[in-house]
């Protein structure tokens, strides 16, 4: 059934069973896109991981990734040591092959969320699956891997985003994370309401947001360049020690600056095929804004992530980001 979950939630189709057996543990379906693999011995240093995909409905090759993994286990291949709660973000997204529907569902990761509609409400249902799962396991390790693609070519294909929160990062991620061919580490410097961002916010978690790669349709991703990140899944599948590198192989920066959209007239002056962690020195004019004015680099030279000129009013068209150095 592991194998064919992905198809059946995007199908919206009724599984025969939503419960069974599988190599060293169960499976629950809890809802669409929400499945959840408990171990039937659960091994000493398993951490309680939450294994994210999809929360964009473009970004597909997260979603094949871990569907492989899911493959692998079901098969044999693998054996559950771990408990593990798997989503499939935004289906109606995800069958549209559009980054959202009505709005961007990664914004609105926040127990205090009013909004409502098709995404807040698949909002609150994964924020409560999230609590659920955590709550069973608060013996356990914490950990939120937040798999997603960019939508434009970076600097560095593979990097992560480290959500802000009072929670510290642990010197075995960067090793595991370094290992598994992530080129960057992206610091944010304040709250952000994004899916990791909330395990970390509110439960402590271990949390990332991966971005493994430029956003392709389904069938058009090259997984062997993720091979690295599939061992890393696997060995949390399975409850394992993942390997290990120096984190020093991976550039580090730190959010400075955030760019708003707060008119209808805005734009940002660079091209948009500008890639991820292109740097822009001082003087250099980033965006213009009817309402917020000009913003122009000074002091120190900045780089741009996720550039995106077309967001909503009031979102964030891109972060600005300088070096910083390794954690110790």
């Amino acid at each position: 059934m592991l194998s064919e979950w992905i198809e059946l939630s995007l199908e919206d189709a009724t599984p025969k069973s939503r419960s069974g057996k599988l190599p060293g543990g169960t499976y629950t379906l809890h809802a669409a896109g929400i499945l959840e693999l408990s171990p039937a011995v659960r091994r000493y240093d398993a951490h309680a991981s939450v294994l994210s995909v999809g929360i964009h409905g473009n970004e597909t090759a997260p979603i094949e990734l871990l569907g492989e993994c899911l493959a692998r286990l079901e098969a044999g291949l693998l054996t559950l040591g771990a408990p593990v709660l798997v989503i499939l973000g935004n289906l109606e997204a995800i069958r549209r092959a559009e980054r959202y529907v009505n709005t961007n569902l990664n914004r609105l990761f926040r127990r205090d969320l009013v909004e409502t509609g098709m995404e807040p409400d698949r909002a609150r249902l994964l924020m409560h699956a999230v609590d659920t799962f955590f709550a069973r396991y608060p013996e356990r390790e914490r950990l939120h891997y937040d798999l997603h693609t960019a939508i434009r070519d970076s600097r560095y294909p593979r990097f992560v985003v480290e959500p802000y929160a009072d929670a510290a990062t642990h010197h075995e991620q960067w090793r595991w994370l370094a290992a598994a061919g992530i080129q960057a580490v992206l610091h944010q410097h304040q709250h952000s309401w994004t899916f990791s961002h909330y395990s970390k916010h509110y439960h402590q978690t271990q949390a990332f947001t991966l971005e493994l790669g430029r956003a392709l349709p389904f069938g058009h991703n090259d997984l062997a360049e993720l091979a690295p990140m599939a061992r890393l899944l696997e060995a949390l599948l399975e409850g394992r020690e993942p390997a290990g590198a120096a984190p020093e192989q991976m550039v580090f920066f730190r959010v400075a600056h955030e760019l708003m959209r707060r008119s209808h007239d805005f734009r940002l002056c660079f091209a948009d095929d500008t890639p991820n962690f292109t740097e822009f020195e001082p003087g250099a004019r980033l965006a213009e804004d009817a309402e917020a004015g000009p913003f122009i680099v000074e002091g120190q030279p900045l780089s741009v992530v996720f550039p995106n000129a077309a967001v909503e009013l009031g979102a964030r068209a891109a972060l600005l980001a300088r070096p910083t150095a390794p954690p110790d």
